[in-house]
This record gives structure tokens, C-alpha cells and sequence, in this order.
């Protein structure tokens, strides 16, 4: 007993009888009014700053291509609306370091109607007067042949020396090189080329000049593919998400009827769908076998922006098959050391399917979830590009020859005019990058900080709201002695219009806590990103302790959250006081929390892999063409698994939905299961509100406050250990003898 008291003293007083307690409690007050307060404020400034960053911002940067003179190509109602295309005087130039730092070449650049189709130089136009018009039209206005030579064009940069064969790529104008057979690069078909200035240069030189200007673009090719192939299949992946939706739906409704058969149908087809994944990727590693290019390793080949690649070689389906066998055998691991404990979470999940049989409503909610959290990275992300694009055009001193002013910042409109120009004449002011010196481009960064943060307050605020109101909704059912009749009409509306009108505080509470620790976990990734080149072993230690400390803090404030959310949904207090007691209930119940608390996370996560697994299966056959019956069907793609990791992440996050139901059921259920042992001793003067199936079950697995019955001695009836069917039973038969009277009435909680 002294043991007993000491262990109740650590770990707060368990809860008294109360005969008042009805379930979730209705005569609640508003609770952490101050954080309600500053939420409502800060989502009042998250507007203002979408607001003036949408009045600020550009996001016709990002599509069209700029010029020298900072103005976009192609942008309809221009004078530019018919010169889509961005060409280069002088593409060779676009190899110098430059590049990289500023993201602009030192080189003129102007918009055009078409790229140039075939080689020509300045002098030799200049002297036939055979294509005079069309190199005209990748000059500056208002250059007039007839008064001015070739030296002077040249010297003022109104016209490229020469042109190149080029072909659009991106909307920019690159040289059409190509490679023999023998590796040697061409452009146009010739291996060398007169550069207008009097000097033989080779295609290769093209090509360095080419690669330094891609860099800029190819992420931005490679992202057009990736939209096209979205344009060209997103009906199918719209069918793939509604089937995992349908798949979804059917397996909670099963699992509703047939909650024990369906989690062993599913533990052993996860099983085999795992074990046919390993057959597939073996098969594939050996038909690979003895194709030439095959034996290629994954460091070999390094970064392809074309991932069919990867499965050209055997390696790739090597380690695929490695990591599904290291899965299929820890799963089969846990199935065995787990399989007592499997048998209680089974009985569990039944419990939990017979609630949310009485709350169909719940299964509905995620849609809810779902459209909030759309809204709140839509706004984060259109207002992250609108930031992004609020710069202003900047100009730099660009020139040929040694010069004080290089690469300094100029005006266009009177640069012609000023004294760089005087001392430099061959220079040129230039469109460089975006950015601006004001004072709202000095805290850009701030406020590009302060999106990201409101994202992960917002984020986490429907979270904690689609936690709560479920919590609600299934503790309603719980603490209703008569199920159903003793329930709420609607118990999610009302369990949701509670979380609303009292505890938005508390939810704002709880989610700020958790954001703060996120943002705190992205500022290690940016910098660990920033100082992977330079850190040295001892850093590298510090931000991988750091980040590993974070990551589980952030698991544990997660944890926490999600039962002291519990808490004010029963109870109606404070955030603290709610994680103050639901930690403390969870500690004289540890034993419990330990069999069952990852045990359920498993099993229900087996559920969510089956369903993507099945599905992810059937995408990948479909769209890489494998299913010849529907072959023509397919849509022809740049990259197949664009979809096909659309639908595999789409229809987890449908499952996930629809599972963390049955988790957000389970965790309420088991708290209330605490609860109720605490409160209730299952005597006919304080009965258990739980079904019998579930004491027999939970009450085998004792905590450390459950003392064993001494031998030889009869149980009391007072004993929260005696037999809850007998004791229910009693119940019962009192009750039809009572009839609907005046007892029953106050056995049964009110709303």
C-alpha cells in the first residue's frame, strides 16, 4: 500500500466518483483566452502580409524570360506580346562565372519572334544584303544599316556578330548542337564556326557557354515536363484517388462488421503484396542480367532529371529488393514477438468500430480536415511566390574591358548620359537579377519567415480542431451508459461547435508550441544545407544532435497534444491543466499505454500500407504501359512515375485520413477506458460504462497501481477486478425491473 501511494503521489490523484459526471462536460467557460487572442492577431497580420505581398508581387517573372532591359517576353497586352523567345548576342559569354552568382549572362539579350534557323555573320549580311532583314530582327530598334558600318554597329552592341542555329528551349533561344558518332560536338552540322569577328571558333565552345546558361533553366524544363505530364493524365490520377477513397471507405466498413478477420486478411496480404514486390524487383534485377549498360553503378551514373534511367540498370531493383526484404522481415518479426498484444488491439479496434458504427458521421470529417489544410498551403504558397517576386529590377554595369565600374549598379534610362558611359564607353547597362535596397525588400526574408511560421500555426491548428471535435464525438459515446439513445443527435457538430466557441485558445496554444518546434527543426536543415561545404566534423555532430533532439521533442509535443486535445474535449480546461492530467492518467496506466498504444499505430498503419501498396500496384502497371489489354489507353508521358507518385502520396493521405479516425477513436476510447477504472468500480451504486468485452480484455494488462489480489482471498464486491459481465448483468435486470423510471433517468448522461 505504501508503494501504491507513493507511486498515486508522483503521478497525480487518480480521478473520485463523481455521480454528476456525465461524459463530456456542457457547462464549460472560454479557456487560454490571451492565446486566442494573439492567434486571431497574428492571422489579422498573416493577411496584411499576403495583401502587400500580392500588391508587390510578380509572379510573370517566374513564367516569362526577361531581357537586358528587365522586360518580359512574350507577356500579352506588350508591345512584346508576339517575341516570346529571349536570344543571346554573345551565348559564349554565358560561361563565365558570372553566371552562377547573379543568374544573368554578361551578354545582351533581346526578345525575338524565332530563334535564328542557320549560321550568318554581321559582315557577311552587311555585304550581300540577301538576309539583311531577317538579322535585323535580332538587333536593337532603330539601327539603320545604311548609315552606320559594320565597325560601329559592332562597338555601340546593336547587333550580334553572328548567328547561330538554335532551337527554343525554355522560351530561350539555345544553339542546336548535336554529337557524330565519334563524340564530336556540332552545331548546325559543322564542327567549327566564324564568330562574326574574324576568328574560326569550335562547337564546343557553344556548348560550355550553353551548359552555364542551362543551369539557370533546366530546373525549370524539367518542371514544365512534369506539368505536361500532369495535364496529360490527371483524370487517371483523379480515378486512382477515388478508387483508393472507394478502397478506403470499404475496408472501415468492414472492419466495422468484421473487425478480427479483416486485421489478419490484412496482416497476411500485407505480407504478400510486400513478398510479391520483392519477386517483382528480383525478376527485374534478373532480366537485366548481361544488357550492356546494366552493370552501371548509382554513383557512376550520379543525378539524371530522366529517372527511367535508374531502371535500366540492376542496381536500382537491387536495392529495392533489399529494402522491401529488411521491411517484410521486421514486419514479420513484430507480428510474432507482438502477437499476444495484437489479440488486445484487436479488441480494441472492435470497440472502436462499434463507436464510430454509432458516429458514421466521423468517417466524413477528414473531407473537412482535408479542404482546411488546402486552403492553408494554398495561401502559404501563393503568397511565398508573390514574396518572392516582389523584387524590383536591378541593372549592373556590364563591359568588355577593364573597367572601375564593373558589374555595379546603373539606370538604363540615362546611363547613356552618365559618366560610367564616358569613361567606359564599351560598356552596357544591363538587366541583372531581382532584388531592391528599399525597406521593404531589406525584410523580405522576414517576412518570407514569418509565411512559413503562420503555414505551421494554421497547419497544426486544424489538426488539433479535427482531434478535438472527434475526441468529443467518441467520448459522447463512451460516457453514454444507454448506447445510443443517451448520445447527442449530432454529436460531431456538437462536439465541434464546443472546440469553437471555448477552446480556440487552448488549440491555438497547443499548435504554437508544436510550430515553434518545427520551425526551430527547418532553420537546422537550412542550416546544416548552408554549412555542409564548410562545417567541419565537430559542427557536423552538433547540428545532427540537435536535429535528432528535435525530431523527438517534436514527437513527443505530438503525443502529448493529441491526448491532452482528449482532456478539453471531455473536461473543457485549459491546455495545460488537460496535458498536465492527461500525462499524469498515462503514467498510472503506463503499462497499459505500452501494450497498446504503438501496437494499434501499427496495425492501422499495416491498413494504410495495404491500401497503397494495392493501389501504388496498379498505377505502376497502368501508366508504364505493363497491362496490355489497356495499353492504348495509357497517356503518353515524359516521366510515368510523375502519377504514379501522385497517386501512391494522394492515396496515403486518404488513408491516413480515414485511419486516423479509427487511431483518434482508439486513443479517446482508451482514455475514457482510464477514466472510467478510476472513477467506477463496477458496483450496481457505480457501474462501469464500459462493455465487458472491453474490461475482460484491458484489465488483464495491469499498471503499476493495480494491486494483485492477495491468494486465497474473495474478491470484494467493490473490487474494480470482479467479473464485469456479472456485474453489468445485475445491472441490466435491475434496470427492466426499474423499467424507464426515475433510476434509469439518472444512470444515463446528458449532452
Amino acid at each position: 500500500m505504501a508503494e501504491e501511494g507513493e507511486f498515486y503521489g508522483k503521478h497525480g490523484e487518480p480521478r473520485k466518483y463523481d455521480p454528476n459526471f456525465k461524459g463530456p462536460i456542457q457547462n464549460r467557460g472560454c479557456t487560454d483566452i490571451i492565446c486566442c487572442i494573439l492567434f486571431i492577431l497574428a492571422i489579422l497580420g498573416y493577411f496584411a502580409v499576403g495583401i502587400l505581398a500580392w500588391s508587390q508581387g510578380e509572379p510573370r517573372k517566374v513564367i516569362y524570360p526577361t531581357d537586358s532591359r528587365g522586360q518580359f517576353c512574350g507577356q500579352v497586352g506588350t508591345p512584346l506580346e508576339k517575341k516570346p523567345f529571349l536570344f543571346y548576342f554573345n551565348i559564349m559569354k554565358c560561361a563565365s562565372p558570372l553566371v552562377l552568382l547573379e543568374f544573368q549572362c554578361p551578354t545582351t539579350q533581346i526578345c525575338v519572334e524565332k530563334c535564328p534557323s542557320k549560321f550568318l555573320t554581321l559582315l557577311e549580311v552587311y555585304k550581300k544584303k540577301d538576309d539583311l532583314d531577317t538579322y535585323a530582327s535580332y538587333c536593337k530598334d532603330g539601327v539603320d544599316f545604311s548609315k552606320m558600318g559594320v565597325p560601329e554597329i559592332l562597338k555601340q552592341g546593336l547587333c550580334p556578330a553572328m548567328l547561330t542555329p538554335s532551337k527554343p528551349f525554355t522560351r530561350r533561344c539555345f544553339p542546336a548542337l548535336g554529337t557524330q558518332k565519334d563524340g564530336v560536338v556540332v552545331v548546325g552540322n559543322k564542327t567549327t564556326f566564324n564568330d562574326g569577328e574574324g576568328n574560326t571558333r569550335n562547337a564546343e565552345d557553344l556548348l560550355k557557354g550553353a551548359k552555364q546558361a542551362n543551369v539557370v533553366v533546366e530546373a525549370r524544363q524539367v518542371a514544365m515536363k512534369i506539368f505536361e505530364d500532369y495535364t496529360r493524365s490527371w483524370y487517371w490520377i483523379l480515378i486512382g484517388l477515388v478508387l483508393a477513397m472507394v478502397i478506403s471507405l470499404i475496408f472501415i466498413v468492414l472492419l466495422r462488421f468484421l473487425a478480427g478477420i479483416m486485421v489478419w486478411v490484412m496482416i497476411v496480404l500485407v505480407i504478400l503484396v510486400i513478398g510479391y514486390g520483392i519477386f517483382h524487383c528480383y525478376m527485374e534485377y534478373a532480366s537485366l542480367k548481361g544488357e550492356p549498360g546494366a552493370d552501371v553503378t548509382l554513383q557512376d551514373l550520379g543525378f539524371q532529371t530522366d529517372f527511367m534511367v535508374y531502371l535500366q540498370i540492376q542496381q536500382t531493383w537491387l536495392a529495392f529488393m533489399i529494402i522491401l526484404c529488411i521491411l517484410e522481415v521486421i514486419i514479420i518479426l513484430l507480428l510474432i514477438f507482438l502477437r499476444k498484444r495484437i489479440l488486445i488491439a484487436i479488441a480494441l479496434i472492435k470497440e472502436a468500430s462499434r463507436a464510430i458504427g454509432h458516429v458514421m458521421s466521423s468517417l466524413f470529417y477528414p473531407l473537412l480536415t482535408f479542404a482546411l489544410l488546402a486552403l492553408v498551403i494554398a495561401y502559404w504558397a501563393i503568397t511565398a511566390v508573390f514574396l518572392s517576386t516582389s523584387n524590383v529590377a536591378v541593372y549592373k554595369v556590364f563591359n568588355e574591358t577593364a573597367c572601375e565600374y564593373s558589374y555595379s549598379t546603373c539606370d538604363p534610362t540615362n546611363f547613356n548620359t552618365s559618366k560610367v558611359k564616358t569613361e567606359c564607353p564599351d560598356s552596357e547597362c544591363m538587366f541583372a537579377f531581382y532584388g531592391g535596397e528599399t525597406y521593404y525588400h531589406k525584410y523580405l526574408i522576414a517576412l518570407q519567415f514569418y509565411n512559413v511560421f503562420l503555414f505551421f500555426w494554421c497547419a497544426n491548428f486544424v489538426t488539433a480542431l479535427g482531434q478535438v471535435t472527434l475526441a468529443g464525438a467518441f467520448a459522447s459515446y463512451y460516457w453514454a451508459f444507454k448506447k445510443p439513445d443517451n448520445m447527442p443527435a449530432f454529436p460531431i457538430f456538437a462536439s465541434l461547435g464546443r472546440a469553437l466557441r471555448y477552446h480556440t485558445g487552448t488549440l491555438a496554444f497547443g499548435s504554437l508550441i508544436l510550430s515553434i518546434v518545427q520551425v526551430i527543426r527547418v532553420l537546422l536543415e537550412y542550416l546544416d544545407h548552408k554549412l555542409k561545404g564548410a562545417q567541419n566534423k565537430c559542427t557536423k555532430f552538433l547540428l545532427c544532435c540537435l536535429k535528432c533532439c528535435f525530431w523527438c521533442l517534436e514527437k513527443f509535443i505530438k503525443f502529448l497534444n493529441r491526448n491532452a486535445y482528449i482532456m478539453v474535449a471531455i473536461y473543457g480546461k485549459n491546455f495545460c491543466t488537460s496535458a498536465r492530467d492527461a500525462f499524469f492518467l498515462l503514467m498510472r496506466n503506463v503499462i497499459r499505454v505500452a501494450v497498446l498504444d504503438k501496437v494499434t499505430d501499427f496495425l492501422l498503419f499495416l491498413g494504410k500500407l495495404l491500401i497503397v501498396g494495392s493501389v501504388g500496384i496498379f498505377a505502376f502497371f497502368f501508366f508504364s504501359g505493363r497491362i496490355k489489354a489497356i495499353q492504348e489507353t495509357a497517356p503518353t508521358l515524359n516521366y510515368y512515375w510523375v502519377p504514379i507518385l501522385t497517386v501512391v502520396v494522394g492515396s496515403y493521405l486518404i488513408a491516413h485520413g480515414f485511419f486516423s479516425v479509427y487511431a483518434m477513436c482508439v486513443d479517446t476510447l482508451f482514455l475514457c477506458f482510464c477514466e472510467d477504472l478510476e472513477r467506477n468500480d463496477g458496483s450496481l451504486e457505480r457501474p462501469y460504462y464500459m462493455s465487458p468485452e472491453l474490461h475482460d480484455i484491458l484489465s488483464v494488462n495491469k499498471g503499476p497501481e493495480e494491486p494483485e489480489e492477495p491468494q486465497g482471498v474473495e474478491p470484494s464486491p467493490q473490487s474494480p477486478w470482479q467479473d464485469a459481465g456479472e456485474i453489468q448483468q445485475q445491472q441490466h435486470l435491475q434496470m427492466q425491473e426499474q423499467g424507464e423510471g426515475e433510476g434509469h433517468a439518472q444512470q444515463a448522461p446528458q449532452e
